[in-house]
């Protein structure tokens, strides 16, 4: 793919990324957050970061399964570093606008309400794979560790979900989609990787004369 196409669509990610947060600060400058604007904010962020948090749990499935689009390797780590964003402003509303800053209902909130402490665990996940992000990382921790540490990936995005399913009220099924869409496509990984050891001897065994 042409670099200028890739720099045009990296621009279209930082902006399709960027926006939604462009329009919660305006909507709360025009105070148009609802009744409750924290909770419009923390369900705003939150939601976000799982959503990108999947977009780029789908990247290597879609380019295992269409290998024309293995350019889309270039954007899991923007993908990725936009999901930690996302879940930095997330927590950022929860210690600024309901704890108030304050360590010690930080810290009773964390031992006493078991989505917080989700919540955390998932964000302290995000934490190495944000700071390991770089081109320099990779090189620095070589490919096979930088891919294991990169697994956590998974277990954050677990830990989020449960965070989500946790903070909701006993009956209501609003975290249903995400669960079904990352869940899948955890499922999915380990299935499609299967399906190409799978063709390779089968494919080398056609090639023989």
């Amino acid at each position: 793919m042409p670099k200028r196409l890739i720099i045009f669509l990296k621009v279209l990610v930082h902006l399709a990324c960027l926006l939604p947060i462009a329009w919660l600060v305006y909507a709360g400058f025009e105070n148009n957050l609802g009744p409750d604007p924290t909770h419009t904010v923390t369900f705003f962020t939150g939601r976000g970061t799982l959503r990108l948090l999947a977009i780029t749990l789908a990247i290597s499935p879609v380019r295992w399964l269409i290998p024309k689009l293995g350019w889309l390797i270039r954007f899991r780590r923007l993908f990725g570093l936009y999901a930690f964003f996302y879940a930095s402003l997330h927590l950022l509303t929860y210690v600024w606008l309901y704890a108030g800053f304050s360590l010690q209902a930080m810290v009773e909130d964390i031992s006493q309400r078991r989505f917080i402490t989700a919540g955390l665990a998932a964000w302290l996940l995000m934490v190495p794979l944000a700071l390991t992000s770089t081109t320099w990382s990779i090189r620095k921790l070589g490919g096979k560790r930088w891919n294991n540490l990169h697994k956590l990936t998974y277990v954050a995005a677990i830990a989020g979900l449960i965070h989500y399913w946790w903070g909701v009220k006993p009956g209501v099924t609003t975290p249903l989609f995400l669960t079904l869409v990352i869940g899948g496509l955890l499922l999915a990984r380990p299935v499609i990787k299967a399906l190409k050891e799978w063709k390779r001897p089968v494919a080398a065994s056609a090639a023989k004369p």
